[in-house]
């Protein structure tokens, strides 16, 4: 008998982030919910400079998640990228990194 997929559904699907290796984290959202999430990287962006990045997937959907990424002693910070043209200039750049991944 297959595994459930994990999402809630019920589907006989494998989890595709367990089957990528992602590590996962928990994100708490406004309303105090628990996200879990794969972690599809950390990164930087060319032209700004002292900042990173992270792309996360929710367990349950397929929707990339972007933030600002600060690690300060063992403690991860994420921030939300408030800013049109910067989130443009991640965004941008997470899709050339995973797009070079894929091929």
């Amino acid at each position: 008998m297959s595994e459930k997929c994990g999402c809630g559904c019920g589907c006989d699907n494998d989890n595709e982030q367990e089957e990528m290796g992602l590590e996962t984290m928990f994100l708490t959202l406004d309303d105090d919910t628990e996200l879990e999430c794969g972690v599809l990287g950390v990164f930087e962006v060319e032209g700004i400079a002292g900042k990173e990045f992270i792309a996360l997937m929710p367990l349950e959907d397929e929707t990339v998640l972007l933030y600002e990424y600060k690690e300060i002693e063992d403690e991860i910070e994420l921030n939300v990228i408030e800013e049109d043209e910067l989130f443009d200039k991640v965004s941008a750049a997470f899709n050339e990194l995973f797009d070079d991944e894929e091929e």
